[in-house]
């Protein structure tokens, strides 16, 4: 079958304002968008610029916007666009050529609520074990591959007036190492998350969950996030209440012992 796909180009060295190119190239229909994008590069023009790698769904390397809908051109078939398809970079991140984009402040966030094991304890003699019931809640946002695509699909990300969100890839990733057994900086954690631009910058609009290729229930893991938070807070002012000093009466000084 003939494709045709109309590509976006924009070569910051030499054009002025970006534009779309039409291209022709005959598929299967259980080819990849990925493999047609290879052949125009390899058969009809080598200045088409792109990102790929494992070309299976791992690396996450891949993701564009493809007919106003991000994800990666790996696991899109041809089948499922019919004969015209429009390809695009991410939005959100700037363009450096054509299909690729600068992701270096989607790192750079990634990086902010530090995606790491924080242990505060001396090294055991032996590894940090943990059980499969504690990794159990951990399995579906270790799948994350930060292919962007959640990011870019998200409104308050894509809204200048809330630019500095974190965004929803940083938040799974958050997700993963508040909920860690292992971890011994809950307190940090929470602390770093109870933000405007962090976890409580998202509107729960699910487009981040129905655009994720590994199908990771990002809106999900960010709603355990928020009640995480929430919990922690409403125990710490509860031991206030519980701990808060007596008067001379033997009354705590909320009046909760004391009559009406």
């Amino acid at each position: 079958m003939l494709v045709r796909l109309k590509v976006f180009r924009f070569d910051p060295e030499k054009d002025g304002d970006p534009y779309y190119q039409d291209y022709e190239v005959q598929a299967e229909p259980t080819d990849r968008l990925l493999d047609c994008l290879n052949r125009i590069r390899w058969e009809q023009d080598p200045t088409l610029a792109f990102r790929m790698s494992c070309g299976h769904g791992v690396c996450g390397s891949d993701g564009m916007r493809i007919n106003g809908v991000c994800g990666l051109a790996c696991q899109k078939l041809v089948e499922s666009f019919g004969l015209e398809v429009r390809v695009e970079p991410l939005p959100v991140f700037p363009v450096i050529k054509d299909l690729v984009v600068d992701l270096e402040p989607f790192f750079q966030r990634y990086h902010s609520i530090k995606p790491y094991l924080i242990a505060l304890s001396s090294p055991p003699g032996h590894e940090r074990r943990q059980s499969p019931e504690d990794i159990r809640p951990l399995e579906d946002a270790i799948r994350c591959i930060l292919c962007a695509c959640c990011t870019s699909s998200c409104p308050v990300s894509q809204d200048p007036q809330t630019a500095d969100y974190v965004g929803p890839a940083a938040l799974v990733r958050a997700f993963r190492y508040l909920f860690d057994s292992r971890d011994e900086s809950t307190s940090e954690r929470i602390a770093m998350l109870d933000r405007q631009d962090r976890v409580w910058g998202c509107r729960t609009l699910w487009k981040c969950t129905e655009v994720c290729p590994k199908e990771i229930p990002v809106t999900k893991l960010i709603g355990h996030i928020k009640r995480r938070i929430y919990e922690t807070k409403r125990e710490s002012n509860e031991g206030e209440i519980r701990h808060a000093p007596k008067d001379e009466a033997g009354n705590g000084s909320w009046g909760e012992d004391s009559e009406g």
